[in-house]
Parts: C-alpha cells; structure tokens; sequence
C-alpha cells in the first residue's frame, strides 16, 4: 500500500513521468512544438514556380509620313506666249511704242517667248540697237530690241523659254528689252497674247 501510495505522484509533477517513447511529456511538447516551427518552416522556404510573364510588346516604330509631291507646272497651251523679260513694264503698246518696254539689270536673261527659229540678229536699225527676231509660223514673228550679248545665231531652232540674249542698252539711253509681236507683218499690242487672251 505505502508502495502504491509512494508510487502516486501530485498531477502537478506529471512532466517528470517518462512516457513509454522515452521522452517526458514536458519536453514531448516542447518536441511537437519545433517539429510544427520547423514544418511551417520548410512550407515557407518551398519555392513554388510562378507563372511566365507575358512577352514585352515590340515597340511599335510610325512609318515615315509620304513626302508631298511637288507641284506640277500645268504645260502651256499650244501658241500661249512667255514673257520674254521679268522686269517692270515701263512702256506699253501705243501708236508711237509698237512693242512693250520691260525695264531690267545689264546682263539679265532674255527668253524666247514661243518655239521658233531665229531669221535674224542685227544691229541695223539704230532705233532698235541689236536686236533677235524669232519666226513661230507662216503668222507671228517676234522681235527683242536692245539687247546686250546676244546667244543665238540665225537659222537656230530655239525652245520656249530658252535664253537667247542678255539685256543691255543698245539704242537706247536706260537698260531695257523693247518686245514685239507681229501678225503678219502687222505689230500687236504684246499683253493680251501674255496673259493667253489671244493667240
């Protein structure tokens, strides 16, 4: 009795009664507790695969803006007349000045105003110091009177356009181009055949 009396222990002092694993169960607690740290442990230290990421979108590069195309020069109509000289009128047509007088600079171009050929250059005439005259067709010739250095030969065929002279003074006391056109021999007022009102 006393044996079994010994052999009782206050509930208080259980933590020292070895259990048949071997351990007490104060430290048997204290066991299960790391083994749960530990096992949370390794589940957090797990790596888990994420998911890949999407591809970057190619940056998307504009494609140049189409350069403008440039403005094409309507042709002139067939007889249309060029002016010959791009100076400031300073005379026009009348009954005393058959022609029209363009003021300019010593050694500016002259331009044949239709497509022609040159029937004559010559400084004859001093009322009209050197001067080209340029036949189109069996109609209308003209004429550039006072020119400077003169570009073309006679019988020359010569484009519209074309320079076949510098401006100059001859004949005459300022520098300008004195232009005619004649109809059949007949002198024309020049500025309406300019403007494309006649041909």
């Amino acid at each position: 009795m006393q044996q079994i009396i010994q052999s009782a222990k206050p509930a208080g002092t259980m933590h020292h009664v070895r259990s048949p694993f071997g351990l007490s169960l104060g430290r048997f607690r204290i066991s299960f507790c790391a083994v749960a740290v530990l096992g949370i442990a390794g589940c957090a230290t797990e790596r888990v695969p994420l998911p890949p990421l999407p591809p970057l979108p190619s940056p998307t590069i504009p494609a140049p803006a189409p350069m403008p195309a440039p403005p094409v020069a309507s042709p002139r109509p067939a007889g249309a007349y060029l002016r010959p000289a791009p100076g400031p009128i300073v005379g026009r047509y009348d009954q005393r000045n058959k022609g029209l007088d363009i003021a300019g600079v010593a050694g500016e171009p002259v331009l044949a105003s239709r497509d022609g050929r040159v029937v004559l250059v010559s400084s004859a005439l001093p009322e009209y110091g050197t001067m080209v005259v340029v036949k189109h067709d069996d109609t209308f010739i003209t004429a550039y009177a006072h020119v400077g250095k003169v570009l073309v030969k006679e019988d020359e065929v010569v484009r519209q356009g074309q320079q076949i002279a510098e401006m100059g003074s001859t004949g005459t006391n300022r520098v300008k181009l004195h232009f005619e056109i004649r109809k059949q021999g007949v002198a024309q007022d020049p500025e309406p055949y300019l403007r494309g009102e006649l041909r």
